[in-house]
């Protein structure tokens, strides 16, 4: 299974500030010391063009160009530095590489990614550009050139931040469906409209979420009877631990796996290939974080493996943090 990176290019934030940086970097080096089944790469970053399909050519260029307003680095929540410009072309970049690898294997992986809150026109929530977007705007692209048909795409949002960026992006496209499963009282206050989207409350645990993620997919199959999406993209936030700062709710690791599991198998059943995506995550130990995103690429392992099973691969099941 493939996955892509983009650590390497790290931001200096202020002492205090909330964002977990490392933990990038600590992921990658975890799946590298412990799944080498997974083929890591170096992300490269995307091009004016690609970003330009999901956001406006002028927000591109005032990121590129260190034009960003006083206001916008705020709202981003990142000081502008050239860094920061390149770090998050490549996080999209990677985005659009596993997207590619999954529509040939099945499934990949970006160790980063999820910037579910950036709009057309500008960055929100530490989020520059949406990689989500610009990644299922350019594979439908090449999909259409390729194939000359229309490639339906699914997003399953479950970091417990809404993804209100995709969501805005998307509001008009029928070919793509979102789903948003939050914390009903988190960020953003103020919430865009999914197609889909399932609020949860304050303290919310395994029980309760794992139902309410079996009724959100169920409904999605339904919607999906005479157009099944041939895409998806499943943001797999760590932020609904029970450790996390900012989450609110109340998962274990357990339940965090069995909800990448179920994901997984649902999408593998239907036969739709999927481009995860770790986004958010701040616990109060960083080392949290990094084991729920551990476990999550241990689940999509299992799921790519069983993808290749048909074709003669042997299956290596892994467990534990």
């Amino acid at each position: 299974m493939q996955a892509f990176h983009s650590d390497h290019f790290t931001l200096e934030l202020p002492p205090g500030h909330s964002f977990p940086m490392s933990k990038y970097r600590l992921l990658r080096q975890a799946v590298e010391r412990d799944m080498p089944q997974l083929r890591v790469h170096e992300a490269q970053p995307a091009s004016d063009g690609e970003l330009a399909l999901a956001h406006a050519p002028v927000y591109v260029s005032a990121v590129a160009e260190g034009l960003l307003t006083a206001a916008q680095q705020r709202e981003i929540g990142f000081p502008w530095s050239p860094r920061m410009a390149e770090r998050a072309r490549r996080s999209v970049g990677a985005t659009i590489a596993a997207a590619r690898a999954a529509l040939a294997e099945g499934l990949a992986a970006n160790l980063a990614g999820g910037t579910h809150h950036a709009y057309p026109d500008r960055g929100s929530g530490y989020c520059v550009f949406n990689d989500v977007a610009v990644a299922a705007r350019l594979m439908q692209a090449e999909w259409h050139r390729a194939h000359r048909r229309l490639l339906r795409v699914l997003v399953v949002d479950l970091d417990v931040h809404q993804g209100n960026g995709t969501a805005a992006i998307f509001a008009d496209d029928p070919t793509v469906f979102t789903l948003s499963l939050h914390g009903a009282k988190n960020f953003p206050a103020r919430k865009e409209r999914s197609d889909l989207d399932v609020e949860l409350p304050d303290g919310c645990g395994d029980a309760a979420y794992l139902q309410a993620l079996d009724g959100a997919l169920a409904e999605v199959w339904c919607r999906h009877g005479d157009a099944p999406p041939g895409l998806a993209f499943y943001v797999a936030g760590a932020d609904p631990h029970e450790d996390d700062r900012l989450g609110r709710l109340k998962l274990s690791f357990d339940g965090l796996a069995e909800r990448d599991r179920r994901v997984f198998t649902a999408l593998r059943e239907r036969g739709i290939p999927v481009a995860v995506s770790m986004a958010g995550g701040y616990g109060r130990q960083v080392d949290n974080t990094v084991a729920v995103h551990r476990r999550t690429l241990l689940e999509a392992l299992h799921s790519w493996q069983l993808w290749q099973a048909p074709r003669g691969a042997v299956l290596v099941k892994q467990s534990g943090r």
